[in-house]
């Protein structure tokens, strides 16, 4: 007698996982997100005159917007943030970030040369670090019109050894899509990208002289 309510609890508890079960695989399946990336045009914005000779430079651990710092695009429309649905960059934007700036330091005729990952840093004679402060895509003129791409990065350059700042600047684009279509959106980022990281490189070139 003293078997039945165990017995009566345990066919409950069986009942309920069963139950469970099939609700969970009466859910439906979400649609896959749709994969983007930017930085590949990088290469193709050249500055700068070929260098009489290299100068190492040691890019350091910087910081990237925490917002946008995902795979998922960042949007602000009248100070709300939210972000673009199923949608996704192909990687972390901070990954694509390192690579389009890896790709135009390679890319460009001039003197500096980023110190490759594993390399002592004791082979640069300069640092450079720098920090994207905004990466977003802002409806200035509310939700349905063509937003504008924001990318705004502070740079600065010291000296490797007692670390004395040489130089500090902001670089800022604004590009505007073409309207308001993740397709359209996604160029304005590539764009501003390649922009801005031309604009460090060059700037990278006059102020990195060579000891």
């Amino acid at each position: 007698m003293m078997r039945c309510p165990a017995l009566l609890r345990l066919t409950v508890l069986a009942g309920a996982a069963l139950g469970l079960s099939a609700c969970i695989t009466l859910l439906p399946k979400s649609e896959p997100a749709t994969l983007y990336r930017f930085g590949q045009n990088v290469g193709e914005v050249q500055v700068g005159a070929a260098p009489a000779e290299q100068v190492r430079v040691y890019r350091t651990a910087s910081l990237f917007q925490r917002e946008s710092a995902g795979d998922r695009l960042l949007t602000i429309t009248s100070g709300r943030a939210a972000y673009v649905a199923d949608t996704r960059w192909v990687a972390p934007a901070t990954i694509l970030w390192d690579e389009a700036v890896l790709a135009a330091f390679d890319a460009d005729p001039g003197p500096t040369r980023l110190v490759l990952r594993g390399e002592p840093a004791g082979v640069a004679a300069y640092i450079l670090r720098l920090d994207v402060r905004n990466f977003e895509a802002l409806y200035e003129n509310g939700p349905k019109a063509a937003p504008t791409v924001l990318v705004r990065v502070r740079a600065t350059i010291t000296r490797n050894g007692d670390h004395n700042l040489i130089s500090e600047r902001i670089f800022e684009r604004r590009i505007t899509a073409g309207d308001n279509r993740v397709r359209a959106i996604v160029p304005a980022y590539d764009r501003a990208v390649s922009e801005v990281i031309a604009e460090v490189v060059a700037w990278t070139n006059e102020q990195a002289k060579p000891v």
